[in-house]
């Protein structure tokens, strides 16, 4: 949808977004980033020229497109007046940067309806048409559009079929980013689907991806998972070894509990055959595979750390 927006003058569009993630997450959450943006921030706060939907991410927690900067508040208030909204209502919302100096509440609430009160236009404060944001960062005052993140994997979290080991939704949605980070165009497979929280993460995002699974007992508990939230997705019984097709991506979490355990020559065989069938392969391992990636004629460009529980993942991306 265009917004109907009046300015004096228009820039090149710089988007700031809002970070928050767990201790335990934090790697990932840069390697996510440095895929997104390539690159990451040891704040709460990304600035770059890059538009991510921010409901992709389980970390972003909003996007400021900027309109205006002030290097104080009046002189924020001053542009903010230039703005004329028609068409639309529109409502200001001060964004928290999780800086150690952050206003209090009665505070950004005056904030919100000191700019609101400067901008031509009908405000709607239950329903507008236009949410604005402000926010302090960097001794600087920022105004623009605001767009805050949904918990799609939140919702995902109340599939039908789940295991204990099996990613959680949270994990898998930073894994499909970071293996896609721009889905235009790419072709991708989970072909170690198991029961799907990978397909339905990235099925959600609007990706182009089919799945496969050499056991036949947890294809159905997939298929149900993706349809349960209303997604459609190809889940075939099929060995990696056996996979012909060509793809541009490949996601495989390898298996490593009790009803799955692999040896390294297995290992090696199904990196060779993610090798052969994708570009680019995402793995994701709770053993050390640096030797086994490279005798299957991997490079590593990437990697993080995951924990959870008692072991940690390696999120590693290859070519």
């Amino acid at each position: 949808m265009e917004h109907n927006l009046e300015t004096k003058h228009s820039k090149p569009i710089k988007y700031i977004y809002t970070y928050a993630c767990y201790e335990e997450e934090r790697n990932l959450c840069a390697l996510e980033m440095r895929s997104f943006f390539g690159e990451d921030s040891q704040s709460a706060i990304l600035e770059s020229q890059i538009k991510i939907n921010p409901s992709r991410s389980p970390f972003i927690k909003g996007r400021m497109a900027v309109i205006y900067e002030g290097q104080s508040f009046e002189n924020l208030l001053q542009q903010a007046a230039s703005i004329q909204v028609t068409g639309e209502t529109f409502k200001v919302v001060y964004v928290k940067t999780g800086g150690s100096v952050e206003a209090g509440f009665e505070k950004r609430r005056a904030i919100e309806k000191e700019i609101g009160l400067h901008i031509n236009g009908i405000a709607d404060i239950y329903e507008p048409k236009r949410l604005f944001g402000v926010m302090y960062i960097n001794g600087r005052w920022i105004f623009g559009d605001y767009v805050k993140s949904e918990s799609v994997w939140f919702r995902h979290q109340q599939k039908p079929h789940s295991y204990s080991t099996a990613l959680s939704t949270r994990v898998a949605r930073a894994i499909v980013n970071i293996a896609i980070p721009d889905p235009r165009g790419i072709k991708a497979i989970d072909p170690c689907c198991g029961i799907g929280t990978v397909l339905v993460e990235a099925l959600s995002m609007g990706i182009d991806i089919v799945g496969s699974d050499r056991n036949p007992l947890i294809l159905g508990g997939a298929r149900e998972n993706i349809s349960h939230f209303g997604y459609s997705g190809e889940v075939k019984l099929a060995d990696i070894n056996n996979v012909t097709n060509q793809y541009d991506v490949a996601i495989i979490d390898l298996p490593y509990n009790l009803c799955s355990v692999i040896s390294p020559e297995e290992q090696l065989k199904i990196l060779q055959s993610a090798r052969r069938i994708a570009k680019k392969v995402l793995v994701v391992t709770v053993e050390q595979i640096d030797e086994v990636l490279k005798t299957a004629g991997f490079g590593i460009i990437d990697r993080a750390v995951v924990k959870k529980g008692s072991f940690d993942r390696e999120v590693i991306v290859c070519r």
